[in-house]
């Protein structure tokens, strides 16, 4: 059915199809308000070597120059802060600092790559939560910054460097007052109305097709058409013989 067949049937059938068309947009109004709210926050570190450099000098009159450590970036720094993604992104650390797997509060840390496990994307650590309190979620943020300075100095005692070549976390952006996010709502709004106008067109096709199958029975059958009367037959006469009948003796 075209498009005017389609509207003339929602027309004839407005005492279905507009009922249902309010159920639909009540139906997503209460469920745009029903989906919590998802307020998100973040924060943007980063890896950097020490002035000092990353090794000690052998003679302490001779000290390893000064360098600026944003012109200082090397490989080794973006292996640190793999690891540090890996570390932070651990169920364990998730459960420690209050966003247990399953839970509704959760949070999200890469480097900026749509894989993490790039080695050659930056010595980022970018780190964005959600959760429906604001609150939780700038505090899960605030954890996980003091988090990831606590797990990269006690990996670089681990290995036993010098204090003076730690590597320094920065945050480049602090964590971020909490943003209402709702995407989430709206697209679930937009689908219960969608699916509320499709049950709407269906209610009047289905209403169409049951009056006209209503009209039909109380007409009744069809009368029948007379039928034609048979074309006679003509006779066909025994063709006289020519031989004339023999004389008896």
């Amino acid at each position: 059915m075209d498009f005017w067949g389609t509207v003339l049937v929602v027309f004839r059938r407005w005492y279905v199809t507009v009922p249902a068309l309010l159920l639909a947009l009540g139906g997503s109004f209460a469920v745009y308000r029903t989906v919590p709210t998802v307020y998100q926050s973040g924060a943007v570190l980063v890896l950097t070597i020490p002035v000092t450099g990353g090794s000690v000098p052998n003679d302490p009159a001779y000290p390893n120059p000064r360098t600026n450590p944003l012109l200082n970036y090397n490989g080794s720094l973006n292996v640190a802060a793999s690891i540090l993604l890996q570390a932070l992104s651990a169920p364990e650390t998730a459960a420690r600092l209050g966003a247990p797997p399953g839970g509704e509060t959760t949070y999200v840390v890469h480097n900026g790559s749509p894989n993490p496990e790039l080695l050659a994307s930056g010595p980022f650590v970018i780190i964005n939560a959600r959760s429906p309190s604001p609150e939780t979620a700038h505090t899960l943020v605030t954890r996980l910054v003091a988090q990831a300075g606590t797990e990269l100095a006690a990996r670089q005692a681990t290995l036993g460097a010098p204090v003076s070549t730690y590597i320094q976390l920065t945050p480049m952006v602090p964590p971020t007052e909490p943003q209402e996010q709702r995407g989430g709502k709206s697209r679930t709004a937009m689908a219960v109305l969608a699916l509320g106008l499709f049950a709407a067109l269906t209610a009047g096709y289905a209403t169409e097709s049951l009056a006209a199958a209503l009209r039909r029975r109380r007409a009744g059958p069809a009368p029948a058409e007379p039928a034609e009367p048979a074309e006679p037959v003509e006779s066909v006469e025994p063709a006289e013989s020519a031989e004339p009948p023999a004389l008896r003796p």
